[in-house]
């Protein structure tokens, strides 16, 4: 029996999927809602997100998203789209957006509650780029407005605020450089191999049909030609007796004409073996120096082991917090995550003020004892009235050397912290910034995850590519900075709330993710770094593990740590929530209540700080705790 979900965005969804795949004519069409921007590929389409809210916004956008999707699957051929594609920038984006406007403009002919739909994408679309507020033609895009008054004068609906004003800005010189074209519109709307030729003709029409490169239709003009020449040589009859005899006679030319040409030939022949004999020897005499340079391989994927492989880096990214969320909405989830966490504050701030009554303390003055001059020390006047003869004693105040430091934290961002293990790990980031910062300690806090499930583009490309055997890493990376060191924390205080955003959480791949944190802090000039992690496991990524090794990842995690360790730039720590991680780090701890994260925080860090050996060794020695 299926579970029923307590989203009440999912019933919505799976219909919106249903009908996604009724509508492309696709059974097999896959369906997913994702935070990364709409696209689709060979078997799949991917939609807007939509939260449990389900707000208005967000219902109409995904609806017209998965319309337009669908339309284009069902009207569209990539092989005839392909065929006439230009070769030029500018031209492909005009072709590519006319194409677009007329699957959409078809589409409302035959289903008009699409025309409805797309028309909401398309105003999101015009609203997020600002195009409402554009006056002047030369700031707003000529292809988005090509394939809009496509769209408008096929199926006569007036666009939304923004689409319409950047259509206006360039419709009279559209009509006036293309108009007969246009006029031609109704007659291959629903004939893509003749709207492609149309759309052509606009482009020449509009000035880049330098862009254009060959016409296909007349390279198939010229086989046919080649192909019936071929024909027509072949139906050639056979030579005549006339053409023998002629041959016959330049055969019996004079002994002497032959001889002359056979010793040209040979002169030649010989002219040609020296020319040779000459390259070989300057071949064989080029210095050693200055031998033709062969280009340099690749870097490989990974410092700490060569033999790490990657599909493709194409799609990964590393991105800010700030980039991957409005900042309004930044705030309202930052909102969120404190008013879920206020009953937890208080313990986490006090062992904040804990770690920085420890940190503060070494940056105490001292007293160095023992002086010829200084400040009288009054401890050692005993020893003065017990025998006048004792000289007396000084001490001088100094400060206590405390290293320039900077600390990283690397938050799992993988969707089995999902729920509170994420909560806690953010507002622990949070008071932690803020407890370092307080004390001179700079602190970066980066996030890791992929942006996909299964895969993601890397895998798409993979399959459409022929499966190749153990591709490596086979998933699009997400590497996310929530604060860089040198920022305040008053400015990006927001951004920890992105980890409670819904469908950012998926796979992780932590060896990738160390090595960038590792990166990052070996770069940075602070005498001192330390890279501490928090992770609940072991990497784990579907996509890249069912077709490589079992171990792939926890392999070049494990070379990753022993690089890391063996290089000593950076001192490594780890916190594993609910799973072991003292296999992986020498240097770490198990919790098994995320409430308890902060703690061990506190005291992994403190101990770091402490100037006792002794006090660290205590500190760290639970590391092997079980």
């Amino acid at each position: 029996m299926t579970q029923k979900s307590d989203n009440p965005a999912d019933p919505f969804k799976k219909a919106l999927a249903e009908a996604t795949r009724v509508m492309a004519d696709d059974p097999d069409l896959g369906v997913s809602y994702s935070v990364d921007p709409p696209g689709m590929s060979d078997d799949a389409v991917r939609l807007p997100q939509i939260s449990r809210r389900m707000t208005r916004d967000e219902v109409l956008l995904a609806r017209g998203t998965a319309d337009a999707y669908a339309l284009r699957r069902k009207y569209h051929d990539a092989a005839t789209h392909s065929r006439y594609q230009p070769q030029g920038e500018m031209a492909r984006d005009l072709y590519e957006a006319m194409e677009t406007a007329r699957c959409e403009a078809v589409g409302a002919r035959t289903m008009p509650g699409t025309a409805g739909n797309i028309d909401s994408m398309i105003g999101a679309e015009a609203a997020r780029k600002g195009y409402a507020d554009i006056t002047n033609a030369a700031d707003a895009p000529l292809a988005r407005a090509a394939g809009y008054l496509i769209r408008h004068l096929a199926t006569g609906r007036v666009l939304p605020a923004g689409a319409q004003n950047v259509m206006e800005l360039w419709r009279g010189f559209i009509e006036e450089q293309a108009g007969d074209t246009l006029d031609n519109l109704e007659e291959t709307l629903t004939d893509q191999s003749a709207f492609a030729r149309f759309a052509r003709q606009v482009i020449r029409d509009l000035g880049y049909g330098d862009q254009l490169g060959d016409d296909p239709d007349m390279e198939d003009e010229e086989q046919d030609d080649q192909s019936t020449q071929s024909d027509e040589e072949e139906d050639q009859p056979e030579s005549t007796g006339d053409d023998q005899d002629q041959s016959s006679e330049e055969s019996e030319a004079s002994p002497e004409q032959s001889q002359d040409d056979t010793q040209e030939a040979a002169e030649a022949q010989v002219s040609m073996d020296d020319l040779a004999d000459m390259e070989m020897s300057d071949e064989a005499e080029l210095p050693e120096g200055d031998a033709p340079m062969e280009p340099p391989p690749p870097p490989p994927h990974s410092q700490a082991d060569p033999n790490y492989d990657v599909f493709t880096t194409d799609f990964d990214e590393e991105i800010r917090a700030e980039d991957l969320a409005e900042a309004a909405e930044l705030e309202r989830l930052r909102a969120y995550l404190d008013q879920q966490l206020e009953p937890l504050k208080g313990a986490v701030s006090r062992l904040a003020n804990k770690l920085q009554r420890r940190l503060q303390a070494q940056q105490n003055r001292s007293w160095e004892f023992d002086r010829e001059e200084g400040i009288l020390d009054a401890g050692r006047l005993a020893r003065v009235v017990a025998n006048p003869t004792t000289p007396l004693s000084f001490k001088v105040e100094k400060d206590t050397e405390f290293r320039d430091t900077v600390v990283t934290l690397l938050l799992d961002n993988s969707g089995s912290m999902r729920g509170r293990p994420i909560s806690i790990a953010a507002i622990c980031a949070d008071v932690l910034a803020r407890t370092l910062e307080r004390c001179q300690v700079k602190v970066e806090i980066l996030g890791f995850t992929t942006r996909a499930w299964k895969g993601g583009q890397s895998r798409e490309r993979w399959l459409g590519e022929g499966r190749a055997q153990q591709p490596g890493r086979l998933n699009d990376l997400r590497h996310i900075i929530y604060k860089q060191a040198d920022a305040p924390w008053r400015r990006v205080r927001p951004n920890l709330g992105l980890m409670m955003k819904e469908g950012l959480l998926k796979e992780n791949i932590d060896g990738e993710a160390l090595e960038w944190a590792h990166r990052r802090l070996v770069a940075r000039h602070e005498a001192r770094k330390i890279l501490m992690v928090i992770s609940d496991g072991a990497p784990v990524d579907d996509s890249t593990l069912s077709v490589n090794p079992a171990n792939y990842l926890e392999k070049h995690l494990r070379d990753v740590i022993a690089m890391v360790e063996k290089r000593k730039l950076v001192e490594l720590i780890a916190i594993g929530i609910g799973h072991d991680v003292t296999r992986y780090y020498d240097r770490a701890v198990t919790i098994t209540d995320v409430e308890q994260l902060a703690g061990a925080m506190t005291e992994q860090l403190a101990g770091l700080f402490d100037s006792d050996p002794r006090a660290r060794a205590r500190v760290m020695g639970i590391r092997r705790a079980s």
